[in-house]
């Protein structure tokens, strides 16, 4: 089936969800958890645990979630294939995201976690926007996803990089 031209409006949700996650909500987090805004060397290891739990955890489970049960907006605004078998294996992603998002999640509870987590999480989300990279045709969501999945991938490396 031969692919339509991508959407050119960008969903707000999706990209308000992406800032949020990505990083409102784990600079808010590190600032509470610090005290309001120590400085040290400690800061940015507290502030990766952040990112772990929101940017892995939190958006990947959700992500995943959504894919279970809506696999059509993956499959068409991400994608970019309206054919609704496409939504079997996009069903399958989803299945992926929820475990990693719970490793990302369970990770702030059991802080030996926190560097598989970040690990794998980083790993994933960086090879996916690498994919959105060499990908033709990107539509302002698949812009979005791919930015938030560099910026996050680079996070998790500093902080892989840090915890050792």
């Amino acid at each position: 089936m031969m692919q339509k031209q991508p959407d050119l409006k960008v969903s707000k949700l999706y990209l308000g969800a992406i800032i949020l996650l990505m990083l409102i909500l784990p600079l808010v987090s590190a600032a509470i958890d610090s005290g309001f805004f120590k400085t040290g060397p400690g800061l940015l290891l507290l502030t990766g645990k952040w990112f772990v739990f929101w940017g892995i955890g939190v958006r990947l489970f959700t992500a995943g979630l959504r894919q279970v049960l809506k696999p059509g907006f993956t499959a068409q605004e991400i994608f970019h294939i309206k054919d609704i078998e496409s939504q079997l294996i996009v069903r399958e992603l989803g299945f992926a995201n929820i475990c990693f998002g719970l490793t990302g999640i369970i990770a702030l509870f059991i802080p030996a976690w926190l560097t598989a987590a970040a690990f794998t999480g980083g790993l994933y989300m960086g090879i996916a926007g690498f994919y959105h990279i060499i990908k033709k045709q990107a539509s302002p969501n698949e812009v979005a996803a791919m930015v938030s999945d560099l910026f996050i991938f680079a996070v998790m490396a500093v902080y892989v990089w840090l915890s050792f």
